[in-house]
């Protein structure tokens, strides 16, 4: 009915971040007659809400740049170690799946993740051969590496300060000679591309699912 879609609307427009379930609820519509006018009728889709990192104007064009020198550098049987540590908040976890945004154009809408909470800092270094972690570089990475008896390797790290200080390069230098990709290494990585290794596009969702699957209230 007419009023039925101009109330869905109007309801929609105040409470967009609102579920379609909860939608139906507040106005006694049935829940498929809800979908039904938010679909047919009004042309609404749930948009997934995307946590993202801020880039600025120039991260487009060195992101490019570094990919291509990676692809024209690196020989095809290289083993690259990305390394990478992820954070898990006690107070920053954000289900995607149950934050959607109903509108008829994609609103980008955007969450920021805290800055400050309770967490646990979490190192590996993945390549095509395996994991190596959680133990840092020196206690536990050197030595597996050793063990694997593997040559041409290359080591990758972001541009964390505490990541290019000159005692931490000058560690990494000693230990991968001319094969280090970082902000202060052979083959230079861009700033803020964490969305290009293999850590954060494949690795990470995983563990993240499975420790927040029980909303842990503490770090032990």
């Amino acid at each position: 009915m007419p009023e039925n879609v101009e109330a869905v609307e109007q309801s929609i427009l105040r409470s967009p971040r609102r579920s379609a379930r909860k939608q139906a609820l507040a106005l006694d519509i049935c829940n498929r007659s809800m979908r039904r006018i938010l679909h047919t009728h009004l042309h609404f889709h749930p948009y997934k809400m995307v946590v993202v990192q801020e880039l600025s104007p120039g991260d487009f064009q060195n992101r490019i740049t570094a990919c291509k020198t990676l692809l024209e550098t690196l020989p095809p049987d290289t083993l690259v170690f990305f390394s990478d540590e992820a954070h898990f908040h006690l107070s920053g976890y954000v289900n995607k799946q149950n934050k959607c945004y109903w509108n008829g154009n994609n609103p980008r809408e955007l969450h920021e993740r805290p800055h400050h909470s309770d967490k646990v800092t979490v190192w590996c270094a993945l390549s095509r051969v395996g994991v190596i972690g959680p133990e840092m570089i020196k206690n536990f990475f050197e030595p597996a590496l050793e063990e694997m008896h593997i040559g041409n390797v290359w080591f990758q790290q972001d541009g964390a300060m505490a990541h290019t200080a000159r005692a931490s390069i000058t560690v990494l230098r000693a230990k991968f000679p001319g094969h280090l990709i970082s902000l202060q290494g052979d083959i230079l990585w861009a700033a803020r591309s964490p969305d290009l290794t293999p850590c954060d596009f494949f690795l990470w969702g995983y563990p993240k699912a499975e420790v927040f699957k029980h909303c842990p209230t503490n770090l032990l």
